[in-house]
């Protein structure tokens, strides 16, 4: 009797799915909770950094996986996944028009790098915004932009990319060394840059490397009603830089087919919706409906990066470069 009430709990039993993400990933609880239970598993969700330690996590475990599914990888990192064979390939269906990637890896969101403005500074001032890169680098505008060390921050990795991608390598680096002297300022990651140095938020600091979607998250979060929002973001060429994450089945994992079901999830409907108010960036799907926050979210009509090749290859090279032109 005891080995039948045994056998009877390992089928009602709900397998544990163990996800890997970055630490921006969230979605409502009753979505996933929806999903837990049409799937029949239990989700096991740990959050590691950003995308590159949590990327470094997979590679460090791979011998013995430590996750089934795996969010949160972008473009920039697809290349060093790939190199790493830490992902099992599978692409599933995309939707017509949808952005896609190498496979293994299928997108489920995207967003834009760009540089912030803080409306009330440059309307005190009297100063006008700038328009290019070249403009950054003009003494009218010393002291003025935070920014995110690429070693240590995705954004950070992908404005320097952005730079690349417009300037060429050397150029790139040579604006980077007129910008140290121009009084840049590094922090160590986004969180850093956006509430302690920009000035919206208390800090000195009117221009800040942040998202396209940040002024609308500015609206969405705002205590007091707001009609339009008091930061907005600059579409200054080679200072773009368009960000897609996907999900990926972890080479070695257990649970394969939920992985699969967890993959499809992230495509599906409700957490395209979901996640542009939760993650404020823009859903893959183009048939999703944008959320009304979204409204304040001007994209970009156009960005710059290296190649995905390049970045795979030069990547880590070009942020070692970046340390000794703008730290050392």
């Amino acid at each position: 009797m005891l080995a039948l009430l045994a056998f009877g709990s390992c089928l009602t039993h709900a397998a544990d799915l163990r996800v890997l993400t970055h630490a921006s990933f969230a979605l409502p609880k009753p979505l996933l909770a929806q999903f837990e239970k049409e799937a029949g598993v239990t989700l096991r969700i740990a959050k590691a950094g950003d995308g590159g330690e949590m990327l470094n996590k997979l590679i460090l475990t791979r011998a013995n996986p430590v996750a089934d599914v795996v969010f949160g990888i972008d473009n920039v990192l697809v290349g060093k996944a790939q190199a790493a064979n830490v992902l099992d390939p599978w692409q599933g269906n995309a939707p017509a028009g949808a952005i896609t990637f190498p496979a293994g890896l299928v997108p489920v969101d995207y967003g834009y790098v760009t540089v912030n403005f803080d409306k009330a500074w440059f309307g005190k001032k009297g100063l006008a915004l700038p328009r290019s890169l070249e403009d950054l680098a003009q003494p009218a505008y010393a002291g003025l932009l935070a920014v995110q060390n690429p070693a240590t921050s995705s954004p950070g990795n992908a404005f320097l990319l952005a730079t690349i991608g417009a300037l060429g390598e050397a150029k790139a680096f040579d604006w980077w060394a007129r910008m140290r002297a121009n009084g840049l300022k590094v922090s160590k990651g986004w969180t850093e840059a956006y509430y302690t140095e920009f000035s919206h938020n208390g800090g000195a600091r009117p221009l800040v490397v942040s998202y396209a979607s940040s002024p609308a998250a500015e609206v969405f979060f705002s205590k007091i009603k707001l009609t339009e929002p008091p930061t907005g973001s600059l579409s200054i060429p080679g200072a773009v830089f368009r960000q897609v994450e996907g999900a990926a089945l972890v080479k070695g994992g257990r649970e394969r087919a939920a992985a699969v079901k967890f993959v499809e999830f992230l495509r599906s409907p409700a957490v395209q919706q979901s996640l542009q108010t939760e993650m404020w960036m823009f859903p893959v799907d183009p048939a999703a409906p944008r959320a009304d926050a979204l409204r304040h979210a001007v994209e970009p009509a156009a960005f710059d990066s290296p190649s995905a090749p390049a970045i795979a290859e030069k990547n880590a090279e070009w942020v070692q470069r970046w340390t000794k032109v703008v730290l050392k």
